[in-house]
């Protein structure tokens, strides 16, 4: 570790409140994030395919891809891997320092989400067989549209906020779609270092309403977290055989382990030291192909048995 444990964990809990993002620099494969620091910063990547109706059975699916910090830096990996595996049509609109109400239609004067990127707005105009979300669950009122909720304050309040704002996304993503609705997959977290319960509950509440809506999980989090302890926070883990196969993924092989985070960044996975403006990862980030593997894996397996 460049830092010590103390100052990195303050120094996650400064990203928490104003995420920062990794800045461009060499790349190696599809790059996946930076974080955000300015609440005017956007890290939208439109790239936008001509709407169509839903799949058939064998047809590549249309994908929309929406989150917070994240998914800026995860966007462009997984849409190489949904179009290299899945053919598929794919949309990023990630925005940093964001939570569900950002997405919400009717929250346009207090979200850092602008208006043509509302998800139900997206949804009517693409199309999409599926919707994506990941959300690390904004916990330090960063966002206007959370009136101030935090996690710290009043964990209760939060949590209830959150799963309404969960069912409220669902809700108008489904009327958006109307006969074609879009199958939602909600991401799961990996480990929090700072407050490792929050992360726990925020994914039960994702588990619980893809269960009564209908709808997907992909528990991406669990790719990043050690074998058997779903939520330790570790900064290292084993190379995979994907890893071990695939020369350059693994970024300590002498010692047959890979990085996760930096050692001054203990919530994002982009190895790029942070910049002030929000963007996709430039580097090879191990931790963001493993979950950008996991959420292809489930949208082609729904895709095959549907």
């Amino acid at each position: 570790m460049r830092k010590p444990w103390v100052v990195g964990v303050l120094l996650a809990a400064v990203l928490l409140g104003a995420c920062t993002d990794p800045s461009s620099g060499p790349g190696a494969e599809p790059p996946p994030l930076a974080s955000p620091n300015s609440p005017k910063a956007s890290a939208t990547t439109h790239q936008r395919p001509v709407a169509s109706p839903r799949a058939a059975p064998g047809e590549p699916p249309t994908v929309l891809y929406l989150g917070d910090s994240l998914a800026v830096e995860n966007q462009k990996v997984l849409g190489g891997r949904l179009r290299t595996d899945l053919r598929a049509r794919y949309t990023s609109a990630p925005h940093s320092g964001t939570t569900l109400c950002d997405y919400l239609e009717g929250s346009a004067e207090r979200s850092l989400v602008p208006a043509p990127d509302k998800a139900a707005a997206l949804v009517r105009s693409l199309r999409p067989d599926y919707v994506v979300l990941q959300f690390w669950g904004n916990a330090w009122g960063y966002t206007p549209c959370m009136d101030g909720i935090t996690y710290d304050a009043s964990r209760e309040k939060y949590l209830e906020r959150y799963a309404a704002d969960a069912r409220r996304l669902t809700e108008q993503i489904a009327a958006a779609g109307g006969s074609r609705r879009p199958r939602i997959v909600w991401v799961l977290q990996g480990p929090d270092p700072i407050t490792p319960d929050r992360v726990r509950l925020v994914n039960a509440l994702y588990e619980e309403r893809a269960a009564a809506s209908g709808d997907l999980v992909a528990d991406a989090g669990r790719t990043v977290s050690p074998p058997g302890a779903r939520y330790a926070w570790t900064q290292y883990l084993p190379c995979d055989a994907y890893k071990r196969a695939h020369p350059g993924h693994c970024t300590q092989p002498g010692r047959d382990r890979t990085a996760l985070h930096r050692d001054d960044d203990h919530l994002h996975f982009c190895l790029a030291p942070t910049t002030s403006r929000p963007k996709p990862c430039p580097v090879r980030s191990p931790g963001i192909l493993r979950m950008a593997r996991e959420i292809t894996r489930v949208i082609g397996e729904h895709v095959r048995t549907s």
